[in-house]
């Protein structure tokens, strides 16, 4: 295992921060790495705390009488100048649980109320998303949306279309558009399974 002998904090941002980590490796190399993180400070870091709780929640929901449609996301994303389809998706708040997070977001996001699923913790346990560039880690909510589609509670600085999407949909977006890599793992088993949700109860 490697030995972290050092962090220092390069940025002051709200959401992100970067910081500079000066360790040794197994191999005696000396390491200079850096780490994107949400967190505030260095003793909030996971590599400091040893913890993983969700930054943020991944909100996987169908739609509709039948539950044969899923709610998706078509935002700008400026890391990549285009457009990408994502799940509904944001940060935990300090003291906010996941759950609760995820009813919020999908508001705010799509104007829809969503009706979260209780799952075994192995499916909603945070993950992390991007391990080589970041500690963030986001939790994964299940659900049912309804509800009449709205952006008014949308951020100013956010450019978000609302899809609900059936199986059709679905492949052509698959095969032809930018998506977040959690969000396509997922569309594949929405599209496999005959009942939305099966693999939650294997």
């Amino acid at each position: 295992m490697g030995t972290i002998h050092s962090v220092e904090k390069q940025t002051d941002n709200r959401f992100v921060n970067l910081y500079h980590v000066n360790a040794t490796s197994v191999h005696q190399t000396p390491v200079s790495y850096y780490v994107a993180s949400r967190a505030k400070s260095i003793s909030d870091l996971k590599l400091k705390t040893g913890k993983n709780n969700p930054d943020g929640v991944i909100i996987f929901s169908v739609y509709g009488e039948k539950r044969d449609h899923v709610v998706l996301i078509r935002q700008y994303r400026y890391t990549i100048g285009d457009y990408i389809y994502e799940f509904p998706a944001g940060l935990v708040e300090p003291g906010e649980d996941f759950h609760d997070s995820a009813v919020r977001e999908v508001f705010e996001e799509t104007g829809l109320t969503l009706t979260p699923l209780k799952v075994d913790a192995s499916y909603e346990k945070p993950y992390f998303t991007t391990i080589g560039m970041t500690d963030e880690s986001c939790a994964t909510v299940y659900g049912y949306a309804s509800g009449e589609i709205s952006a008014a509670a949308q951020e100013d600085s956010e450019e978000i279309e609302v899809v609900i999407a059936d199986k059709a949909e679905v492949k052509r977006i698959l095969k032809e558009e930018n998506v977040a890599i959690m969000c396509a793992y997922m569309l594949m088993h929405f599209l496999k399974d005959e009942e939305p949700f099966a693999f939650l109860n294997e």
